[in-house]
């Protein structure tokens, strides 16, 4: 890996780099908007804010099941055959949430299957043209590593962008444009050369898929309780800006989130790290839960910040080794699969950690709101201790980097497998 923060910067100046993680980032902020978006046209719409919250869960729910099933399709039949059909069709399906409304309520429920179900699994896509597109198997990591710190980026610019598309036109436009740009960053990947010509690696028919590999198992039992943590702590971090601050003290303790995430990331990817990263994970979700407990304290607002800073410090670093794992465990051939359920799991996670903080908050408080994410990382550290014999076995064949023998920029590089990456 080249050292320093020089690393990230020889990566975007691979050939396609720049421009498949802009697509990517583009073309998921639906996906990463919806929940603000939803809310804000459906109140706009005279409508209640549980019917709101019901339809941003259905969403949520869809988006999750959809990930892993489009995940084995393009594995199966490349990238833009499934992707630009998929963000076609749940554009399409917001677009008429956006026009028809709430209205009947049937209606406003399908399009929120429709478009949940059809997010195109563009995550999980990007990290498998990750070793077709970089020349050394060492910058891999590294990739990874600024893939987990842009979405926190995505995250963050996400819901300005909202705000802002509110501010200038309205709620519908907002749903419209959003959905309109993931269309074209959807478009900018699949049109790509990497992207047209990736292939997966030939694979062992099975009705599992990806979810064949124990080790595979085992990691996303682990994030799912990583998700529990994230989701609980926008819950807890409600009553406690409400009695320091309000909705100004949230919007600065998610944002702080954020930062340390940023940070974690960029100092995590900027330097080679030696060792199995199954043994790297555990320490890294134990740093990770560790790092949650000060939030019990509830100092004053800075303070609070600054601990909120803390809290979000690992969480990039434990995504961007979770994303090795997954390239060494995952069964040849479903790579795109694999990390699609990746997102899945930390997408449930979130949202059961969302619904176990609110009873939780509601009996004892924010401090006892606070203690659900420091719960969660022991569990999910648990796991990993728990099942360490069959997290070190990766899967055997690996991942191969697949790329078309009909790409003539690739035809002079070697092809690795990610099953023989440290």
């Amino acid at each position: 890996m080249a050292g320093g923060y020089a690393g990230y910067l020889e990566i975007l100046r691979a050939k396609h780099a720049a421009r498949l993680l802009t697509g990517t980032l583009v073309g998921r902020l639906p996906n990463a908007t919806s929940a603000i978006a939803i809310v804000l046209f459906v109140r706009a719409e005279g409508a209640s804010y549980s019917l709101a919250g019901a339809l941003v869960s259905v969403y949520g729910v869809a988006s999750a099941v959809g990930q892993p099933v489009l995940g084995r399709l393009v594995d199966l039949y490349g990238q833009p055959r499934v992707q630009l059909p998929a963000a076609l069709v749940s554009a399409l399906a917001m677009g008429f949430f956006a026009f028809a409304g709430t209205d009947p309520l049937p209606v406003a429920y399908a399009a929120m299957v429709v478009g949940g179900l059809f997010t195109p699994p563009l995550e999980g896509g990007l990290r498998a043209l990750w070793p077709s597109v970089l020349r050394r198997e060492d910058q891999v990591p590294t990739a990874y590593a600024m893939d987990a710190v842009a979405q926190e980026v995505m995250f963050t610019v996400g819901p300005l962008l909202v705000t802002l598309c509110t501010s200038v036109w309205s709620e519908r436009a907002a749903l419209l444009v959003l959905n309109g740009v993931g269309v074209l960053g959807a478009l900018l990947v699949v049109l790509s050369p990497p992207s047209r010509a990736w292939r997966s690696a030939a694979r062992e028919a099975h009705w599992l898929g990806a979810l064949r590999s124990p080790g595979l198992l085992v990691l996303l039992g682990a994030l799912l309780f990583v998700g529990v943590a994230m989701g609980s702590i926008t819950v807890a971090a409600v009553p406690y800006a409400d009695d320091n601050g309000g909705d100004a003290v949230y919007g600065w303790l998610m944002a702080a989130l954020g930062l340390g995430a940023l940070v974690g990331g960029m100092a995590y990817g900027a330097r080679q790290w030696a060792g199995a990263p199954e043994r790297r994970l555990r320490v890294l979700v134990a740093l990770l839960a560790v790092c949650y407990l000060p939030l019990m304290l509830m100092p004053g607002a800075v303070a609070m910040v600054v601990l909120a800073t803390l809290a979000g410090l690992f969480l990039a670093p434990v995504l961007a080794c979770a994303f090795v794992i997954v390239d060494r465990h995952a069964p040849r051939g479903t790579v795109t699969e694999a990390f699609s359920w990746l997102v899945t799991m930390f997408t449930v996670g979130a949202s059961v950690g969302t619904g176990l903080a609110g009873p939780v908050v509601e009996a004892g408080g924010a401090l006892w709101g606070f203690a659900v994410p420091g719960v969660a990382g022991a569990v999910s550290l648990v796991v990993l201790l728990a099942t360490g014999r069959v997290l070190a076995v990766p899967a055997g064949g690996g991942l191969v980097a697949a790329s078309s023998e009909n790409d003539p920029n690739r035809a002079a590089e070697p092809r690795f497998s990610s099953g023989d990456r440290a």
